[in-house]
């Protein structure tokens, strides 16, 4: 599907960081482009700066944990028209050690980067199912490759994301519904300064947002970049326990490798 033919788009997330970016992005390509976070104020702020743009923004303020804020917004696609791109990119992340494991901000992970994204999900999928084309993107992260240190929850729910945009693909073979998953690497967001460790190949919001349009417009599955850096994780995933473990332990210089 090319850029043109995106008349509407659904980004969640997008009060800051790449979903912003990204809104900003396909507002600038001529697309509709209806804006979801919890913060109101950051999205009236985007469609303000987006506002002499070819496209633009709709503000569409929810908390996609809760899913009455969900349905309001689909009610909302039933009057207006339906986004022909909807990319689920909502997410948080809270990193911690073990000496610090909390069952409290773990869940909270888990509910926001899978259970809200498979709230929004299902009904897209039904709907577009049921007329056999739409385009879906989901955030995932090169986090979800394996593990890494104090990302405990956080790579989990990625991984989570990961399995269930691959088994998702092929189910969906045949129809008209293009399922694509996107991991990037380091991106410099409100959530990556939380990071204490070195982020290499750092890119700004903006350069990912333009990475992930071109992904976008293309057939791959897998939008990931920059692959200088991903491609290397790619390369651990198959590496055995004892030399992964060695070789993250002495990058992020963290606990004891085995």
């Amino acid at each position: 599907m090319s850029i043109a033919r995106w008349q509407r788009a659904w980004v969640t997330g997008a009060g800051r960081g790449i979903g912003a970016a990204l809104a900003e992005a396909l507002a600038r390509e001529g697309v509709i482009v209806y804006a979801s976070a919890r913060n109101r104020e950051e999205l009236d702020a985007l469609a303000e700066r987006c506002s002499r743009l070819a496209g633009s923004i709709v503000p569409m303020p929810l908390d996609i944990t809760q899913k009455a804020d969900i349905e309001a917004a689909l009610n909302g696609f039933e009057k207006e028209g339906w986004p022909e791109l909807v990319v689920l990119n909502a997410g948080t992340y809270q990193p911690f050690s073990a000496q610090a494991f909390d069952e409290e901000s773990f869940q909270r992970q888990i509910d926001v980067n899978v259970n809200g994204t498979v709230r929004c999900l299902a009904p897209i999928l039904q709907r577009f199912t049921s007329q056999d084309h739409g385009h879906i993107a989901v955030m995932a992260s090169v986090a979800g490759y394996r593990g890494l240190p104090t990302a405990s929850a956080y790579g989990a729910s990625k991984a989570a994301l990961i399995n269930m945009c691959e088994s998702l693909r092929l189910d969906l073979r045949g129809t008209g519904v293009k399922l694509q998953l996107i991991n990037p690497g380091f991106v410099r967001t409100p959530l990556t300064d939380k990071n204490t460790h070195d982020m290499p190949a750092l890119l700004e919001p903006e350069d990912a947002a333009d990475r992930i349009v071109r992904g976008l417009s293309g057939d791959g599955f897998e939008i990931t970049f920059p692959k200088r850096f991903t491609y290397w994780l790619k390369l651990f995933r198959i590496l055995p326990y004892r030399w992964y473990f060695a070789l993250v332990g002495r990058a992020t210089k963290s606990g004891r490798s085995s």
